[in-house]
């Protein structure tokens, strides 16, 4: 919620953007947060925003480019969580607002998706219809898996003139339904930051870009720390299991054991958390991993010979329970 609220305030703080601009925007900001009301008898428009920064700005640019004066009120959001949100309505020229918005058509019918002379506008106007868009119903999760920019739309026609103007862009979104609202959702990272710079949220994009690349940082050493983590796990238990064994060993041979055999078992036993590699150069003479391994195997597979010649428990016999032999 907190990035949400960040990017609005970015977009609500624009000036200056060229008339044709303003009215993309003003546009989708009546579509995508109102609509049309009948009120004694007279067509009212109506858009229901959640700041009153925006709600005022809206007012602003309706009076100034189509000479009405709107009515800000607050009301109470039908979800307890949104708290209080604001209304801006013109009932004393709403049709006409609506013809010229293009919320109507020049049958008095009410337009199910968006003008196609904004949609298919400059790509400033494009922008513009965005962001009208994103700050009439727009949400921005954090970087992550779930990661996502979405707006909620009045209508599946509405979405899918969204997704092209999207497109336009060079950005890609979809649109899909949850629970009955049509929706436009744009997930790839790369994506959502060009997005929030098309709307013009410049300093929103940079930080969510930096934050999700410290996001993705972390996960790298995460998932590298939990690998080696399990490497070492299974290494150490690998260690104890190999100590059991020659301990046992050992023990079966007794005596007979062959001196270059017990001089094996005796060097892992004395440096236990060594790999084989090191235990060659604790020998004297030194010797390769090759030959160390292979001693100790022969000291395994000699006493396990005679463990079962004499019907005694063999060196896997040493190995504690849970632990691969």
């Amino acid at each position: 919620m907190a990035l949400t609220t960040d990017v609005k305030a970015e977009l609500v703080s624009i000036r200056n953007a060229p008339p044709t601009v303003r009215v993309a925007e003003v546009t989708a900001i009546l579509r995508f947060a109102g609509g049309l009301h009948s009120i004694a008898g007279r067509v009212a428009v109506e858009a229901e925003v959640d700041a009153e920064t925006l709600a005022r700005r809206v007012a602003r640019d309706l009076a100034e480019i189509y000479g009405v004066r709107p009515e800000i009120a607050q009301v109470q959001s039908s979800t307890a969580n949104d708290g209080a949100r604001w209304a801006v309505r013109v009932i004393a020229a709403g049709e006409t607002l609506a013809r010229q918005t293009g919320l109507l058509d020049q049958r008095r019918r009410p337009v199910r998706g968006l003008p196609n002379r904004l949609t298919t506008g400059s790509r400033d106007e494009v922008a513009g219809l965005w962001r009208g868009a994103f700050l009439a119903a727009g949400t921005l999760s954090e970087p992550g898996r779930s990661a996502m920019l979405e707006v909620a739309c009045p209508s599946s026609e509405a979405a899918m003139a969204l997704v092209g103007a999207a497109h336009r862009l060079g950005v890609a979104a979809k649109a899909r339904e949850v629970r009955g609202m049509p929706r436009v959702v744009v997930r790839e990272g790369e994506a959502i930051r060009t997005i929030l710079a098309e709307m013009g949220a410049h300093r929103t994009a940079v930080a969510w870009e930096e934050l999700r690349q410290r996001r993705e940082v972390r996960a790298g050493v995460n998932r590298l720390v939990n690998f080696d983590d399990a490497n070492l796990r299974r290494s150490a238990q690998a260690a104890v299991a190999a100590c059991a064994r020659v301990e046992r060993a050992l023990e079966i041979l007794g005596d007979d054991v062959p001196d270059h055999l017990r001089l094996a078992g005796e060097l892992r036993l004395a440096h236990r958390d060594a790999s084989l590699d090191e235990l060659g150069h604790h020998a004297d003479p030194p010797l390769t991993k090759d030959a160390v391994a292979g001693r100790i195997r022969r000291l395994l597979a000699t006493a396990d010979k005679r463990a079962q010649q004499e019907g005694i428990p063999g060196t896997e016999s040493a190995v504690p329970a849970g632990l691969d032999v």
